[in-house]
């Protein structure tokens, strides 16, 4: 087989893993210098644009989560009977997906389940999660499943989500962290950025600055919205094939 066979053969196989694992759209809110913080995101625009996706799905980071729990003004209540069972979830409305080896969220999930845009989740953890934060999950009956040895394997765990959850589509708001992750794996298919008419500065937290390639885009969609802000929506034109753990 030549070199130029083989390549086509290996593009062939991974056109057809790909087929296999849901679209995942990053959507985020930013300054027109990149920054994800130090300046205030217009939620109602960030979670107008992201609802209109109509995911099966939502992709989120333990460390963002934790970082919203803890803003809880009241402080964080203590677990009730009910914190222990599955709530009914509405029709159509999405999963959330949290990745988290570490076991961050021990004794906090029950705060997701009372989010009424939340009822449930879905945890993603690898085989060095602790065992208490297992039996924790185990005991109050969240879904979780042990994909990748150190770290959690995100090929293995999308594969999980498009065949047991049906989910086609997954939107991630989440962090710089994660959504460089994603695009470094060659995962994302859509890049949809909401841009605030302001400039962060030398303080910028840049949202693409662990991104270790370049990616090739195509604008698909523009839009001037309301008092300045600019919504922007890519494709990516060149995935990679990195399917290892995070």
């Amino acid at each position: 087989m030549s070199i130029m066979e083989y390549v086509t053969h290996v593009r062939v196989l991974m056109m057809m893993d790909n087929k296999m694992l849901p679209k995942i759209i990053i959507h985020n809110s930013i300054s027109i210098d990149g920054s994800l913080t130090r300046f205030e995101p217009h939620m109602g625009l960030h979670y107008q644009i992201a609802g209109n996706y109509k995911p099966d799905a939502h992709l989120i980071g333990s460390n963002t989560i934790k970082k919203g729990i803890e803003l809880y003004e009241d402080g964080i209540p203590p677990e009730e009977k009910k914190d222990f069972e599955k709530q009914k979830r509405r029709k159509n409305q999405p999963y959330w997906i949290i990745i988290d080896t570490h076991g961050k969220l021990k004794g906090l999930l029950h705060m997701c389940r009372r989010f009424e845009f939340c009822k449930d989740v879905i945890v993603f953890v690898s085989e060095k999660t602790p065992k208490t934060y297992l039996n924790y999950l185990n005991e109050r009956n969240y879904d979780y499943h042990i994909v990748g040895k150190k770290q959690v394997n995100l090929k293995k765990g999308l594969e999980i989500l498009y065949k047991k959850y049906q989910a086609k589509t997954i939107l991630t708001d989440t962090g710089r962290i994660l959504g460089n992750i994603l695009i470094n794996k060659g995962l994302v298919s859509e890049i949809s950025l909401l841009i605030h008419p302001v400039i962060v500065g030398n303080k910028s937290y840049n949202i693409f600055s662990d991104v270790n390639k370049n990616l090739k885009l195509k604008l698909i969609k523009k839009e001037i919205l309301e008092n300045n802000f600019i919504w922007l929506v890519y494709t990516v034109e060149n995935k990679n094939s990195a399917w290892d753990e995070i």
